[in-house]
């Protein structure tokens, strides 16, 4: 039987902290439970700021809880085409920071004795069709990563080429949040769950849901996108989603990470917890809301493993998590432009480099310090031409799906329709309405428009979700918020 949900958090004994229950005055305020949240306040909590820490679901629930849990420089085929793009010295730059993200990680763990399946082991990314790899192991190595081109590939995949990444990290991404979270507490720093901000003001006072005020003098908004319209970054970037399964192979699982660089992308890593024959495969990436049979992401990365093993895999685990996208390909960290509240976004589904990196820029900003990536990550701005054409071209998207998705669907009947375990739109008295019915029988009602914008929501079978295609917000069945932009629920027709 497969469970709907993150291995990661599922075999994790996540920390458990109280909602905020009063007003606070504190130094900092990290808005966002997750890598870069976590990360950030520990590090200010070190250097003797006095940090609060607020998350509006548990640490770790969203996108950090279900990422592959790949530590790496290694980004796919990515430094030919930042070369291309910026020059050498740009993606010097970006393929040190993450170089230095993955050893910060380590010491992080070694530091503080995280108990979170740390290995190291290579990467690869390698081409099933005739992509030119070979000039992307030459660019990366002289870039200063430990990259190679390589003649073998532990999949049995037919390649035409691949890259290694020497002395890589693989973790267990909860366990490792647990971790930050821990030391934090013991450093000092408090952290509050079930605490959703709703209004960040640039004074800086935080209105959160539960009507406690938080007063502090300095904010960091690690929110995977920065709420409400904080610095025009939903129009900035796109949201990414991709799907996971967890299975046990026939066969002992390779022992590195690999990920294709041809589409459709699949990534794979060791999955510990299912002994020497488990494997994570994640792929079958689409934008958020951009797909309306979810069900058949998950599908498709059991049946693509199990051609390979020539055998029938039946996922234990199948999550999904989304990220968003630069139109740069670097991502957003620093002052927001008009605030003097601090972002990190646009990870590119790289947050544990990109993020561990993002902690430091952001702590540094705070200490008034310098730091050799805060220009390369800076968060105000622009972009080149071919930057502002691609946002041009995502705004064109987004303002067509306001506009049509509004009117362009049509429901298949009343609430009575409404079969145990599925979802969509439906009819009640003449109105459209967002309707599902959970396992147990109930039936839940929404107005499927979100809240953030007013964009349509389309249902998400796969993961019993509504999903907003312009900006990524997510809702549960009965309307809760998931993923920003959005603050508020849904309405109830």
């Amino acid at each position: 039987m497969t469970t709907s949900a993150s291995v990661w958090l599922a075999t994790a004994n996540m920390p458990r902290y109280d909602g905020i229950g009063a007003d606070r005055r504190t130094d900092v305020l990290v808005v966002g439970g997750g890598v870069i949240g976590l990360t950030t306040a520990l590090e200010l909590q070190l250097e003797g700021a006095d940090v609060v820490l607020v998350e509006s679901n548990r640490i770790g629930a969203r996108t950090s809880g279900n990422t592959t849990g790949k530590v790496t420089s290694q980004h796919g085929a990515i430094y030919a085409q930042l070369v291309d793009r910026h020059g050498v010295e740009v993606a010097r730059q970006y393929a040190m920071a993450n170089q230095a993200g993955v050893e910060r990680v380590a010491a992080l763990v070694d530091r503080f004795g995280i108990d979170c399946e740390f290995i190291r082991a290579p990467a690869f990314v390698y081409a099933t069709e005739d992509t030119d790899l070979r000039r992307e192991a030459e660019v990366a190595a002289e870039l200063g990563l430990p990259a190679s081109f390589a003649a073998e590939l532990e999949l049995p995949v037919k390649t035409t080429g691949v890259v290694r990444f020497d002395n890589q990290v693989q973790l267990h991404p909860a366990r490792y949040l647990a971790g930050l979270a821990e030391a934090f507490i013991a450093a000092g720093g408090r952290i509050f769950e079930h605490t959703r901000v709703t209004e960040l003001d640039d004074g800086i006072e935080a209105k959160t849901e539960p009507g406690a005020v938080i007063r502090a003098d300095h904010a960091v908004v690690a929110t995977l996108l920065p709420f409400g319209t904080l610095g025009g970054y939903f129009a900035r970037t796109r949201p990414q989603q991709s799907h996971g399964i967890a299975v046990r192979l026939p066969v002992a699982a390779p022992t590195g990470t690999a990920i294709s660089a041809d589409g459709p992308t699949r990534s794979t890593r060791p999955w510990p917890g299912g002994g020497p024959n488990g494997l994570i495969v994640v792929g079958s990436g689409h934008e958020v809301g951009d797909q309306s049979d979810t069900d058949a992401a998950y599908r498709s990365l059991a049946d693509w493993a199990g051609s390979l093993w020539n055998a029938r895999l039946e996922p234990e685990y199948r999550w999904s998590a989304h990220d968003y996208s630069t139109p740069d390909h670097l991502p957003y960290v620093g002052k927001a432009p008009g605030s003097p509240l601090l972002v990190a976004t646009g990870m590119h589904k790289w947050g544990l480099s990109n993020g561990t990196i993002a902690a430091g820029i952001l702590r540094d900003l705070i200490l008034k310090r310098d730091n050799e990536f805060g220009a390369l990550y800076d968060a105000g701005r622009i972009g080149d031409a071919h930057s502002v054409a691609t946002l041009v071209k995502d705004n064109l998207k987004v303002g067509k799906e306001l506009v049509a998705g509004h009117v362009r669907r049509l429901v298949g009947g009343g609430l009575d329709h409404v079969e145990v375990g599925e979802g969509g739109l439906y009819d009640l008295d003449g109105k459209t309405v967002g309707a599902s019915c959970d396992h147990d029988g109930r039936l839940h009602t929404v107005v499927p428009v979100c809240t953030h914008l007013g964009c349509p929501l389309r249902w998400n079978q796969g993961d019993t979700t509504w999903d907003c295609n312009c900006h990524g917000s997510r809702f549960t069945p009965d309307g809760k918020v998931l993923d920003g932009p959005a603050t508020n629920p849904l309405a109830t027709p």
